[in-house]
């Protein structure tokens, strides 16, 4: 299958023009799967719960979802995509999982970063696989990278493929997917952006390099660290069902959990 990513800048508060970007590169990408950053449709820097609430949608049904409904239809594809969600008076930072006959789930954030802590509400939903025509799909976002448990427990539940809409600022998360791909036997799929914001005395620069990193931790695909880029590469999803590290070890069954305390 192709998997790919569109590494993005999205325009702060420009809804409909994110929109018609991530449009125009989805159907020309021609990708089995395609995964859009964190917040793709607004940016990121909001100031307070208020200013957010006019962008933040309900999901399923938003606007933001049905569209992107439209274009996986259209496109014979599946979409990852991380957008602000409102429910009663509550906004989480969410990934939804769209394919070819409409909205499959969604996920919140469970681990908010800095000032995030301020305006979103921590998830409050489990850890999900989503079916891709018999491949096990899971998503993560951004800073739900630094807790390796939370790739640990979806790769028990058989995720084949880790998917991470991210706003990454710090360097790190690159090279620690790549660990959760080989600790867990997965492939993981970093889908960053670029470009900076600036509000309310506050400068924020994304650090781009998404990538796609094997079973192995080998680089499937990685993009520049400055500007947008999009691609998709071959993998084969079957792959992650190998957990021997050796032939003598699986790295599952060879686990010793209730020794570890957590």
């Amino acid at each position: 299958m192709k998997a790919g990513i569109y590494q993005m800048k999205p325009l702060f508060g420009k809804k409909e023009a994110n929109l018609r970007k991530a449009e125009t590169v989805i159907s020309n990408l021609k990708c089995d799967l395609i995964a859009l950053p964190e917040l793709f449709s607004t940016g990121y820097s909001f100031i307070s719960k208020a200013e957010l609430g006019n962008y933040a949608e309900q999901i399923p049904g938003g606007n933001t979802t049905e569209f992107l409904v439209e274009l996986a239809c259209k496109n014979s594809c599946y979409i990852a995509a991380g957008l602000a969600e409102i429910e009663n008076d509550d906004l989480y930072n969410t990934a939804v999982f769209i394919g070819p006959h409409g909205f499959i789930g969604k996920y919140r954030k469970l681990h908010l970063f800095y000032k995030e802590k301020f305006i979103f509400k921590a998830g409050n939903l489990p850890l999900q696989i989503f079916n891709m025509e018999g491949i096990k799909v899971s998503l993560i976002i951004c800073f739900d990278w630094i807790y390796p448990e939370v790739c640990r427990s979806v790769a028990l539940k058989g995720a084949h493929i880790v998917i991470h809409p991210s706003n990454l600022l710090k360097p790190w998360a690159q090279m620690a997917m790549r660990i959760r791909s080989v600790e867990n036997r997965i492939f993981t799929m970093i889908a960053n952006r670029v470009g900076v914001e600036s509000r309310s005395g506050e400068r924020l620069k994304f650090s781009g390099r998404s990538q796609i990193s094997d079973p192995k931790g080998e680089i499937l695909l990685s993009f520049p660290k400055a500007r947008e880029a999009f691609a998709c590469v071959d993998i084969d999803p079957a792959v992650a069902n190998d957990k021997l590290f050796t032939p003598h070890n699986h790295l599952f069954n060879d686990r010793k959990p209730l020794m570890y305390d957590l």
